[in-house]
């Protein structure tokens, strides 16, 4: 007993070493009972994302009746290859030549945000920066020497990352916007929320009933509760 207290101790102090040591993250603060957000989200995915990363778990069908789509909706402006609208989110990317171009395939995304967590997306999206030495040109300042290019660079614009110090020392101080692109960066930040609240629906799709249903729940508990104490107090009152 002894050793497995000490054993979670060590586990409990590498965890918090490490959270000290990793990125600090932005709250994402995503509304998923925004449908007009989930709307979004889904355009940006399905524009931005979708050429190499499929949502394997999600069915447009699914999506349309979750966010306040109708079917005709979905398939003029979301499915860009055709197909039927039960099909899943798949991507056209090839995953042997994917590997080849960017060294491994790239993920599917359908659980992404419970994986990584909805703060950790949003950050990420948000986070690249100019770096010749990687082979896209870009590097990611929560997921370093990240392996694929800044698809939305025309939306953010081109960003350097500050540092102070040298070598293994160097702080990083912030983003410096070299290029702008499209959007400000209040609206690019808008826009990133919108992909992460989207992302985050397909991560759970019943989510946001289940929290409903939960509150019904806890409210039959509770009378429950009181019911089953003035039960027992009936059967046992002549005992006492």
């Amino acid at each position: 007993m002894k050793k497995l207290i000490i054993a979670f101790l060590m586990a409990a102090a590498s965890s918090l070493a490490w959270s000290s040591e990793g990125p600090k993250l932005d709250k994402a603060n995503v509304d998923l009972t925004d449908q007009a957000s989930l709307q979004r989200g889904a355009k940006l995915f399905v524009n931005y994302c979708q050429g190499c990363h499929s949502l394997q778990f999600q069915r447009y069908q699914r999506m349309a009746d979750d966010i306040g789509l109708t079917y005709d909706e979905v398939k003029q402006n979301l499915m860009f290859a055709g197909g039927k609208i039960g099909d899943t989110m798949g991507t056209s990317l090839d995953k042997t030549a994917a590997a080849d171009w960017f060294g491994a395939p790239p993920p599917d995304l359908s659980v992404i945000t419970r994986a990584r967590g909805v703060d950790y997306i949003y950050t990420y999206l948000r986070s690249f920066y100019q770096d010749e030495k990687r082979p896209f040109g870009v590097n990611n300042m929560v997921f370093p020497d990240v392996g694929m290019p800044h698809v939305m660079a025309e939306l953010q614009g081109v960003q350097k990352a500050k540092f102070s110090g040298e070598g293994s020392h160097k702080v990083f101080e912030g983003f410096e916007l070299a290029k702008p692109g499209k959007m400000s960066a209040e609206e690019f930040d808008g826009a990133m929320r919108d992909l992460t609240a989207f992302l985050t629906y397909v991560g759970e799709p019943i989510q946001v009933k289940r929290q409903a249903l939960g509150i019904y729940v806890l409210l039959f508990l509770a009378l429950f509760t009181v019911l089953a104490y003035l039960m027992k107090k009936e059967y046992w009152k002549d005992v006492h």
